[in-house]
């Protein structure tokens, strides 16, 4: 294993669940945009029309492959940022391949404890990045990342590391995958009174996967989202898509755990130094 690579579960401070996938990057034209459907800062889930696209993306232009999917990129920085080997850890599904092996490689040789599902018969998912001028454009082929089960969640190995975190992380895509995972999780943050983060991800989320994304608002600590994503997320529950009102209204969303304690309040200053 590289020297980074993650030495106890004991040492998880964050974990995340999500879709890993591998990502094929390339800049494109917007004859290519249009072509596939795709939109700029946007994302979508690759429908059978758009199955062609990533070896034609790979033979008309150049393409860089990258260990991705939302969560785990998301985990790789916070561990970047930790430092220390292990502070971090990463569940979902790949398939028994040389790309999920190209992926757990990535991972742990960044420090992350990578603690995989291994799906025997469907192939690791990827994910098309088409970048135009500076934004991007995401259609994900989920395969594998879809068949995650919430029976991989309940064994030993991945009960310890939800243990010893602090913070769980999930990006709204895997709504689509496990929401009865994501609900789990949200019943031990709420008993343990940890933290729990989720990113809407993208408008398709709120449009067409409100009832998942509501059955695990309650247990939401901090909500992120783009201005896109939380408009989007303001029209489903009917609020309007100014951006304040949404803001507001989300965080008086009720809660499992009740309402947060408030923060300490500020240390007194510090007496003047005596007169010379």
């Amino acid at each position: 294993l590289s020297p980074r690579a993650p030495k106890t579960m004991a040492d998880t401070k964050l974990i995340g669940f999500g879709n890993p996938l591998l990502d094929i990057s390339a800049v494109v034209e917007q004859d290519v945009l249009d072509k596939w459907g795709a939109k700029l800062n946007d994302a979508i889930l690759a429908e059978d029309k758009h199955k062609p696209m990533y070896a034609e993306l790979a033979e008309s232009h150049p393409v860089e492959y990258i260990a991705g999917g939302a969560t785990q990129n998301s985990i790789r920085v916070a561990q970047w940022v930790m430092g220390k080997p292990g502070s971090t850890a990463f569940v979902g599904c790949v398939g028994k391949d040389q790309f999920g092996d190209k992926l757990e490689q990535a991972a742990r040789g960044d420090g992350v404890n990578a603690a995989y599902m291994k799906h025997p018969e469907t192939p690791t998912g990827t994910c098309a990045v088409l970048v135009k001028g500076g934004e991007r454009s995401l259609v994900a082929n989920l395969s594998a990342a879809n068949c995650y089960e919430i029976s991989h969640y309940e064994t030993a190995e991945i009960q310890e590391l939800v243990t010893a975190a602090n913070i769980v992380y999930c990006a709204g895509f895997f709504l689509t995958v496990s929401p009865p995972t994501m609900i789990a999780l949200g019943k031990h943050v709420a008993e343990k009174h940890k933290t729990f983060c989720l990113n809407l991800s993208a408008p398709f989320i709120c449009q067409f996967f409100k009832d998942p994304l509501l059955s695990v608002m309650p247990y939401v600590d901090f909500l992120f989202g783009n201005e896109s994503e939380a408009a989007e997320f303001g029209k489903a529950m009917g609020w309007g898509e100014e951006l304040d009102v949404v803001a507001l209204k989300a965080a008086a969303m009720p809660k499992e755990s009740g309402s947060p304690p408030p923060p300490p309040p500020p240390p007194p200053p510090s007496p003047p130094p005596p007169p010379p």
